[in-house]
């Protein structure tokens, strides 16, 4: 099998990392632009919460991470496991495994925590809520969360490429050799 060409790896992978720093800033814009407690209005036992824009960036870092995994796995899969192999699931380099496996793990629970969020950053009225009829304020801190597993996604996306780049072995055409003598 032989390695893509450099370039595409490049132009592959620079488009990952962007989306990535997009999602990061995203969901650290959406932080600071979180509803808060003093934006919750009570009426009796009814709240209303407004809509923030923390609902919008959350949409956009989630598109972002998720067009980044897309993108960056689609790449590595085409490229480091050629089509004779890939029906089997053996992979001879643990490290590559590890880092697959790390931002999986890491997307999962960044789409997760960014899905909550930005929902409970949608308009919540009087009496509907967004659970039961209840009002519900993001905490602090879940949007950065979310941003720093977006990082650690896009870096093990990156560096799953890398190792596999670096372990993608070119072979020639098989040859027989004669025996002589």
């Amino acid at each position: 099998m032989e390695k893509p060409p450099f370039s595409r790896f490049v132009i592959s992978f620079s488009i990952v990392a962007v989306l990535t720093l997009a999602s990061f800033a995203s969901c650290i814009a959406a932080e600071f632009n979180r509803t808060k407690k003093k934006d919750l209005k009570l009426n009796g036992r009814f709240c209303f919460l407004p809509e923030s824009d923390a609902f919008k960036l959350g949409v956009g870092g989630l598109v972002c991470l998720i067009m980044a995994q897309i993108i960056g796995n689609t790449t590595i899969y085409h490229s480091y496991w050629p089509k004779e192999h890939r029906k089997s699931c053996s992979v001879k380099t643990p490290l590559l495994s590890i880092t697959l496996l790390i931002s999986w793990a890491s997307f999962g629970i960044a789409v997760v925590m960014m899905s909550g969020a930005t929902s409970m950053s949608r308009r919540q009225e009087y009496g509907k809520g967004w659970v039961e009829g209840e009002c519900y304020v993001v905490k602090d801190g879940i949007f950065v969360g979310a941003a720093l597993l977006a990082l650690i996604n896009g870096g093990s996306t990156i560096g799953s490429a890398a190792i596999g780049r670096r372990t993608s072995h070119v072979k020639g055409p098989n040859q027989v050799h004669a025996q002589i003598g």
